[in-house]
């Protein structure tokens, strides 16, 4: 079913119908979403690996998409469901799992960071200036 198709359901969308009737309003405010929507969920994706609400915000994007594209919709029920299954295997496995996962999360930001030029970056607060803080993407800061 399209979105033309769809009727507009709950707070918020008393603005739909009026923007429906003009096309170039309503492919203006199509793409509007798309941008908010695909910003929103590319900011999340690579806040997952990081402390904080990663997840949420990816869930929060692909939302925003769903309101207008039938396709996120169904990619945010995939992956609300295997996001739920690994969360549920998680809390099933013994603590060494848990510590290897947290381990493998950990170098993933260290590498990021590092490649990022984080490492770098701070070091130059504190006048370190070691070969090794430097990001082999960015190079050196001289």
């Amino acid at each position: 079913m399209s979105t033309e198709q769809r009727e507009d359901t709950g707070k918020g969308a008393e603005h739909r119908p009026w923007f429906r009737r003009n096309p170039a309003l309503n492919l203006a405010y199509r793409i509007g979403v798309g941008v908010v929507g695909g910003l929103v969920l590319v900011a999340g994706v690579l806040m997952i690996p990081y402390p904080g609400p990663g997840w949420l915000v990816v869930f929060a994007g692909l939302a925003i998409l769903a309101t207008e594209f039938e396709w996120a919709g169904r990619v945010l029920r995939f992956a609300k469901r295997y996001y739920d299954a690994w969360v549920a295997w998680l809390r099933r496995q013994n603590l060494l799992v848990k510590a290897l996962v947290l381990a493998a999360t950990g170098l993933v930001v260290i590498a990021t960071c590092w490649l990022l030029g984080a490492f770098s970056l701070v070091g130059g607060w504190f006048g370190l200036d070691w070969a090794w803080l430097q990001s082999p993407i960015f190079g050196s800061r001289g």
